[in-house]
Formats: C-alpha cells, structure tokens, sequence
C-alpha cells in the first residue's frame, strides 16, 4: 500500500511546486531590492482574503469603540500615509491606485500593519508610548507599507498553503481526511500570528527608508524609532520585532540606506 501511494504524492507534490511562480513583485528602487518571489496564490485571491480579514479587524475595534476615536491622532496618520502612497510608484506603478484604507485602533500594543492591498493600521501604544515624530512615524508606516509592496503577506500565505496542501494530500492518501484553509483566516494569521522572516525584516527596512524619503521625510528616523521600539519592555522588544534583525546590525544597515536615500529626501524637500 505505501509503496503505491509514495509515487503518488510525490507527483502531487512535484504539481504543487510547478504551480509556483517566479515573480518580481517591485522595481528595485534606490536601494536595490531585487529577489525574485515564489507564488503560489494570485495577488487577486491574497487581496481578496486580506479585504476580508481587515473588514473583520475594524469591525471589531468598531465594535470596541477603538476605531480612530480621536481625531487629530487619525488625522496625523492619514496625512502622513497620503505622502507616503504616491512614492510607492517608485517601486510599483499600480501601488497608489490599491483599494487604500488606513485606521488607527486605540490599543496598548506598540504595533502597526499594512495586509496585502493596502489595508494598514497604526495602533496608539506605537504612537504614544514611543512619543513618535512625524518622520519616525513615516519610518514604521513606510516599513509596514513596504511589507504590501513586495507582497511578503501573499508569499507567506503561498507557503503556508502549500504546506496545507501537502498536509491533505498526505491525510487523504494514508486515509486520514482532508483540510481546507480559508484565504480571510490565512490573512489574519500572517498578518497576526505568523511574524516575517528576517530577510523580508531587511526588504522592508530599505524599501521603507526609500518610501519615507521620497515623501519628504527623513530617512535617518528610521534608526532613532527602531531604538526606541528596541528599549519597550525594559530592554525587551515587543512580539513585534520578534524575528527582527539583531539591534547593532539593523541600525548599521538603516543607516547605511538612509545615507543613500538622503538626495531622494532633499529633493522632496525643495518641492
């Protein structure tokens, strides 16, 4: 019996992984960010799912009433997501014309977001608690913005549902059932509870220091917010910087792209 049905999932598998593609998901800017991506979603299904997911995000901080309860605080975040959305033409073209939604939820948490598509918030304890300046909010909105242009969600999601569809070829073949995964859930759960991997940490690190440039804010902040971020807890960062690159080399590579990004950033600034 086993050896009949081995054959069988490897052939499965081998179509699982050819349906993969290989794409490029941004130009690569300024800063050179240029690794090829593998896809087994369309950015039509992740988007789908992710609009899901945030309807049912903001739904219940609505419900909570801690949907942009105050109104100069949502007013500060929404303009500074209005500049930073035109400077993502620089690393896709179809970018500013997404389905854009920005909130801020009222919330302990140092923590923000941007799903797949552009459906982002900002959390007050991130605001608060770190005293932000304009330009360090720019730096962790462009981060978060940054994650949604290279499309590290819908990567992660590709691979979490090959995975799935691994475990249920397995399960049917060896008589054990079958499981399904729901795009809206997987959406919640990479946005929630599956934390990126370093490497896409780095991708968004410099695309967003390029984003914040080119919408005249200053690259450097990224350094100063990611040390203050670092200091939360008494010395021990937050759920959110989990899988984060070490201190010393992430603020050595912010400060190595921001030097690069500098004439975006005074350019904008003479506009």
């Amino acid at each position: 019996m086993r050896c009949r049905t081995f054959p069988l999932l490897l052939a499965l598998l081998a179509g699982i992984l050819a349906a993969c593609q290989t794409v490029e998901t941004t130009k690569p800017g300024a800063v050179g960010v240029d690794r090829q991506q593998h896809m087994l979603l369309s950015s039509n299904e992740v988007n789908k799912g992710a609009t899901q997911a945030y309807q049912q995000e903001i739904k219940k901080a609505a419900a909570k009433n801690a949907l942009n309860r105050d109104a100069a605080q949502t007013a500060r975040v929404k303009t500074i997501a209005q500049r930073l959305i035109p400077a993502t033409a620089a690393f896709r073209p179809d970018a500013p014309n997404w389905a854009w939604e920005v909130n801020v939820i009222t919330s302990d948490q140092v923590n923000a977001w941007c799903m797949p598509g552009g459906k982002m918030a900002v959390y007050t304890g991130l605001i608060e608690k770190l005293k932000v300046t304009d330009d360090e909010l720019a730096a962790v909105m462009g981060h978060e913005i940054a994650h949604a242009l290279r499309e590290h969600g819908r990567e992660r999601m590709s691979q979490a549902y090959a995975q799935q569809i691994g475990l249920s070829v397995v399960g049917a073949a060896l008589g054990l059932g079958q499981g399904g995964m729901q795009l809206a859930q997987l959406a919640t759960d990479v946005t929630f509870n599956l934390p990126n991997s370093r490497e896409h940490e780095i991708e968004a690190d410099r695309v967003g220091v390029e984003l914040a440039a080119r919408a005249g804010y200053d690259p450097r902040a990224a350094v100063t917010l990611w040390q203050k971020m670092g200091q939360v807890g008494g010395g021990a960062p937050p759920q959110f910087l989990s899988t984060h690159p070490a201190p010393a080399n992430r603020a050595a590579d912010l400060t190595n792209y921001a030097a690069r990004v500098m004439p975006l950033y005074e350019s904008a600034r003479k506009r």
